[in-house]
């Protein structure tokens, strides 16, 4: 797998809302109500990241998870970092309704 183009992650970003580029990463930050929420999310992204075989570079602070996505055997942003972001975009959903 190859790293995606500053193009091409560009144009994934403008679909991803607060996911921004730092570096060869792509970060984002998620505020929830609460510990217990956040840490549904992460187990949630954490069933496919695992499906992936892509795992995140992430911290979580009671009730904040802050995300960072890279492809460190590319060196890196590969389109396993933008399918891992739009999961975790999609699994947050229900609860922004």
């Amino acid at each position: 797998m190859s790293s995606l183009s500053d193009k091409q992650v560009d144009m994934q970003l403008d679909e991803l809302a607060g996911w921004q580029r730092d570096g060869s990463s792509i970060t984002k930050t998620y505020h929830f109500n609460d510990f217990i929420e956040a840490m549904s999310f992460m187990n949630q992204a954490a069933f496919y990241a695992e499906a992936l075989e892509h795992h995140p570079q992430w911290r979580n602070m009671y009730n904040i998870v802050e995300v960072r996505l890279t492809s460190e055997d590319t060196g890196g942003i590969t389109s396993r970092d933008i399918r891992l972001a739009k999961r975790m975009e999609h699994i947050i959903q229900p609860s922004r309704l």
